[in-house]
């Protein structure tokens, strides 16, 4: 496997909530999140969630390949609830939860997962890329959301509106009509987005966190032809790095408005050939 790792926490010194990890055939990438000043009702943090989740799904997905990433998926929530419901309250709206990116590579064909919105980019060799994201987040956002981007990013009055925000959206996780992520509850795997494609027609496969993709899906500053380019070229590292130079451009979201002006940042950039 000739494969490429890039992470960056959202500021210096802050513990990073995003988790990605290889294993021969199979790699996976997660993005913790939670709400922001709320009551979690976890002693162990968003990080210890997504790194922990993320470490059982890659051991489930090499370990049982006839089992689908689904299943695979379920079975990690499952065992991740199992560590942690005897010390913590998951009845919490707040719970950490996490997106999912998983793939597995395994009899000529590519399995992926996606669950929530980080990106699955597959390059084939016909020069064509294809973004796989899970929008339903940002569906549900789009209809809250209005309040918080009219004000500048890390002033009081949008840290009030944005806690508003995300009060309003985590009534609608894992609901019908709104949107779904790994959390507290193994059913949430079946609403993930699956597909399979030839190995063969494959010239990479990349993992990216939403701190990323934001270079294309918020900025528009690049499309994913010029962000395979980055790393062809480069790596994760640079990619990142224009990332956090687009965002010191912008540091109170007046062009660009979002609900934190660094996030997280993380790609796993996986060659085939």
């Amino acid at each position: 496997m000739n494969v490429a790792l890039g992470s960056l926490p959202a500021e210096p010194g802050q513990e990073n909530e995003d988790f990605a990890a290889v294993a021969p055939g199979a790699a996976v990438l997660l993005d913790g999140a939670s709400v922001a000043g709320a009551e979690t009702g976890c002693v162990h943090g968003v990080a210890w969630f997504s790194s922990t989740l993320g470490g059982l799904l890659l051991g489930g997905i090499t370990a049982h390949p006839a089992r689908s990433l689904t299943e695979c998926l379920a079975d990690a929530i499952r065992d991740v609830r199992s560590l942690h419901e005897g010390t913590c309250d998951l009845t919490y709206r707040a719970s950490p939860t996490s997106t999912v990116v998983a793939v597995r590579a395994d009899g000529g064909a590519l399995d992926y997962l996606v669950l929530g919105d980080s990106t699955l980019l597959l390059a084939d060799r016909d020069g064509k890329t294809t973004a796989v994201t899970d929008q339903r987040l940002d569906e549900v956002g789009e209809r809250l959301r209005a309040p918080v981007d009219e004000l500048p990013t890390g002033s009081p009055e949008h840290a009030a509106a944005l806690a508003e925000y995300r009060d309003a959206l985590t009534g609608l996780r894992n609901q019908p009509g709104g949107f779904w992520i790994a959390g507290p509850e193994p059913r949430a795997a079946e609403h993930a987005l699956t597909g399979t494609v030839p190995l063969d027609s494959l010239t990479s496969v990349t993992l990216l966190s939403d701190g990323v993709t934001r270079l294309v899906d918020s900025f528009d500053l690049a499309d994913w032809v010029r962000v395979l380019g980055v790393l062809s070229s480069s790596g994760p590292d640079e990619l990142i790095r224009k990332v956090r130079e687009a965002e010191a451009g912008d540091p109170n979201g007046r062009r660009w408005p979002r609900g934190k002006a660094h996030d997280d940042a993380t790609v796993l950039h996986w060659v085939l050939s």
